[in-house]
């Protein structure tokens, strides 16, 4: 029998004591994306020492040719293969590249971020008076370089989360005017914050709180440890 569970005098700050964690501790790990929001979830978890590097990726992809489900997931990818091939040479080679890609998805139309003022409050009347929930979804990208020289180098695994989301429809023209000018939700698809004061917005979620921040936790360590330990995974899938 297993010695029970006992506190420790670690602080919260630290990761949990698995597997993954013991893995990367004092590894280089990079964070493929500027979003201070996505950095953060990750602290959460107790990865603080990241390396963030945004993605040169252009995001660029043509919409009209690709579902929903392919357009995120592709973009997460190649955000991550971006910085893979401009890290991987590095004096300190990485041993995990994180990506991610967010949009939000209302009348299947991708909401893009406003881009002006009156585009933003019109863009949260639709999503406030929309009689079905808007969708966030988020592709999450990892890659771990290969040991073995086999080709191409490197282990790459992608995950598609999505969250419904429900907006409060009691939510006044007013209120939606003064979130515009609190100017916090002008640079997120769909123009709110979950996070910050948008959470005034929103009556409920279906799905993972934090995915609608910019990346879901409980997935994004379930596909770290499918990248770093495929082995397993395999066991476990089979």
């Amino acid at each position: 029998m297993s010695e029970p569970p006992s506190y420790t005098d670690a602080v919260t700050a630290q990761p949990l004591n698995l597997p993954v964690f013991q893995f990367l501790r004092d590894k280089r790990i990079i964070l493929a994306s500027g979003s201070p929001r996505r950095r953060q979830l990750l602290n959460q978890i107790g990865i603080a020492k990241l390396d963030v590097i945004k993605s040169g990726f252009a995001e660029d992809l043509d919409k009209s040719q690709m579902s929903v489900y392919e357009y995120v997931q592709e973009t997460a990818s190649r955000k991550a293969l971006a910085v893979y091939k401009q890290e991987i040479e590095a004096e300190v080679e990485p041993a995990l590249i994180i990506a991610a890609d967010t949009i939000v998805l209302s009348k299947n139309q991708i909401v893009e971020k406003p881009k002006s003022p009156i585009d933003h409050f019109r863009m949260l009347q639709s999503l406030r008076d929309d009689d079905f929930p808007h969708r966030v979804f988020t592709a999450v990208a990892c890659i771990a370089p290969l040991e073995e020289p086999v080709y191409p180098g490197y282990a790459l695994q992608t995950h598609i989360e999505e969250t419904q989301v429900f907006f409060a429809k009691d939510v006044s023209d007013e209120f939606l005017s003064a979130y515009v000018a609190s100017a916090e939700g002008k640079d997120a698809a769909g123009g709110y914050q979950i996070q910050g004061k948008g959470a005034l917005l929103v009556d409920k979620i279906v799905g993972d709180y934090s995915n609608v921040v910019g990346l879901p936790l409980k997935a994004t360590l379930q596909l770290m440890e499918k990248t770093l330990f495929p082995e397993e995974s395999e066991l476990e899938d089979a």
